[in-house]
């Protein structure tokens, strides 16, 4: 029998356990890139407050855990920057980080102001490329940042968003 997820605007509460989850989910990029010191291991529990201050933050949670988290941030140019899409890994492969995805979007489409979308990847994360790719994201541009990562930007016409709720339930196994 599997268990409601539901995806709703994280609170000031949901901070600690957002980190813990940035700490466990991005395990797996540190070691594809040979770097633990990358900036969502580092980052502190006030930095974090400090961009869910900011910006806008979106939870999924299965029963009171938080099991996957974006985070988005729209400048006054009409580009909302989405970053930090993450999955808890026994949830992972199930839709959520699409469906994350999809709301966070529609969140800052239903804000006139956001014309396109950007996000950024590594270039040796493909599944997170191929995520990206598959809902309408384009590379831009690239940016070497040392001899093993170079960052590749994608961006999305805001006018290509679907209609998707911000918040909403479905089915998962757990």
């Amino acid at each position: 029998m599997g268990m409601s997820v539901t995806i709703s605007a994280a609170v000031a509460e949901d901070a600690e356990q957002i980190l813990k989850l940035q700490y466990l989910c991005y395990q797996s990029e540190a070691q594809l890139y040979g770097d633990y010191r990358m900036e969502p291991l580092t980052q502190t529990l006030g930095e974090l407050r400090a961009e869910l201050d900011r910006g806008h933050a979106l939870v999924a949670r299965l029963g009171d855990e938080v099991v996957a988290s974006v985070r988005g941030e729209a400048d006054g140019q009409g580009t909302a920057t989405i970053g930090k899409l993450m999955v808890h890994p026994r949830m992972q492969r199930h839709g959520l980080g699409g469906r994350l995805l999809d709301a966070i979007e529609a969140h800052f489409a239903g804000q006139s102001a956001a014309r396109r979308f950007q996000l950024l990847s590594g270039h040796r994360s493909e599944r997170n490329l191929r995520l990206y790719r598959g809902h309408g994201y384009a590379p831009v541009s690239t940016r070497v940042v040392n001899p093993g990562l170079t960052l590749v930007t994608m961006e999305k016409d805001a006018a290509a968003v679907r209609s998707a709720p911000a918040e909403g339930a479905f089915a998962a196994s757990a």
